[in-house]
């Protein structure tokens, strides 16, 4: 009696869209050396051309439906066969890698990786990556990617699904977030095919009529281009329009909240406005745009981002009447008495702060804070009623518009709580 065949490993060998061509001289030598290979539908034509002239040409089949492709792979392992899978880029990064490893014990596995679609992507562009995220939407809800586009990213790779929209969805939640200025968006198709495309879309350019299902897109930060400040909107501007610190980038007031703290202020003709917290500066920048005659005082502790709100002001056409860098308060004594205040930021710090301010607010004056926790709000109310400032409370929630297959649906951003107080004449 013989004895039975041991079983063979299954060699997954990665490839890219050029399929058997751009193989190492290794793993095509195992390829020409299987007796069952089997490969993507789309491989199988040139597969079974470029094995033609093999003594004993492997059988083909298909790889697309994994729960028809394992049975076969089995029965041929449990036979000694040498058997070969094909796979995609690095077969353990969103490939079949994951689902083998449920069937198969990892003994009988052996990967060979080739370069994924997000290394071919950057290295087309000649852009380092150690900075980029990813994102698929491969059968998921675009909100994940509106979400993480309000973290301003430097880069963000998104595997797209086509029967999904593609990336015509990217674009459109590019759109919806306000941020088409804030990045350049790179088209990539069937990278590694001698026929692979990269290319550059603008915001308005219709997508390639023969745009390849094989395709994922690359959103890159780049500093806004610099627009007409006659030709924005008087308030309220996109929050991709504005420069940001590229270490905490996304870390601004947001369009929606920045509109209604403008209208809390209830900005006079004249008069002191500090902006306590500028961060980059645009609730008090734009609310120069509304009363150019204010005198706009920013303070801000992070380095550099006195040239950064200059930079923005200059963009918008206004001009503060001082921009600092320090430590609110102690910063704030060379400050005028103000008419408004802003206070922004966060930390324990703005107790101190607003005591601060509330001592130095002209009769009529107001005070206005977004609050990103619950916390902060029974900490600084009182300091406002114990002032005897009329006080309100309100919360904020607002929700952009997503793609959803045709429609639309609503993705949230994150409420926020607005504590106001007015001083008495």
């Amino acid at each position: 009696m013989q004895p039975p065949h041991q079983p063979q490993h299954l060699e997954v060998i990665g490839t890219d869209a050029a399929g058997l061509a751009s193989l190492p001289a290794a793993a095509a030598a195992l390829v020409r050396q299987a007796q069952l290979l089997a490969a993507p539908a789309r491989l199988l034509p040139e597969l079974r051309q470029a094995l033609a002239d093999a003594a004993s040409p492997p059988q083909l089949i298909a790889s697309d439906r994994p729960e028809q492709l394992f049975p076969q792979l089995e029965q041929a392992m449990a036979a000694g066969q040498a058997v070969v899978l094909l796979a995609s880029g690095d077969p353990l990064w969103f490939g079949i890698g994951r689902l083998l490893l449920e069937r198969f014990p990892s003994s009988c596995l052996r990967f060979h990786p080739a370069p994924s679609s997000l290394q071919l992507a950057f290295a087309r562009l000649g852009r380092p990556w150690q900075d980029a995220q990813w994102l698929s939407l491969h059968g998921r809800e675009p909100d994940p990617l509106a979400a993480r586009l309000q973290q301003r990213p430097a880069a963000l790779a998104v595997l797209t699904d086509p029967s999904r929209g593609g990336a015509e969805e990217v674009r459109r939640i590019l759109a919806a977030s306000g941020l088409e200025a804030a990045y350049a968006l790179w088209l990539c198709e069937r990278l590694g095919h001698p026929q692979e495309r990269v290319q550059r879309l603008a915001p308005q350019a219709p997508l390639p009529a023969d745009l390849d299902p094989l395709h994922l897109v690359l959103l890159i930060a780049e500093p806004p281009s610099a627009a007409d400040p006659t030709q924005l909107p008087l308030f309220g501007l996109d929050d991709g329009l504005w420069l940001q610190h590229p270490d905490r980038p996304g870390l601004m007031t947001k369009r929606e909240v920045r509109i209604q703290l403008l209208a809390d202020l209830e900005l006079p003709a004249g008069g002191v406005l500090w902006d306590v917290g500028a961060g980059v500066g645009s609730v008090g920048l734009e609310a120069l745009r509304l009363r150019p005659a204010l005198e706009l005082w920013a303070l801000e502790q992070r380095g550099g981002s006195a040239a950064l709100i200059r930079a923005n002001a200059e963009r918008l056409g206004v001009r503060p009447a001082a921009i600092h860098e320090g430590r609110a308060p102690e910063a704030l004594s060379g400050f005028p008495d103000p008419d408004r205040v802003l206070i922004g930021g966060g930390g324990r710090g703005r107790v101190a702060v607003l005591a601060a301010v509330l001592e130095r607010l002209r009769p009529r004056g107001v005070v206005v804070m977004p609050l990103a926790t619950l916390e902060a709000l029974p900490e600084l109310r009182p300091l406002l009623e114990h002032a005897g400032l009329a006080m309100t409370v309100s919360q904020h929630q607002c929700w952009r518009g997503a793609p959803l297959a045709e429609g639309t649906r609503l993705a949230p951003l994150n409420p926020v709580l607005v504590l106001k107080g007015r001083c008495p004449a």
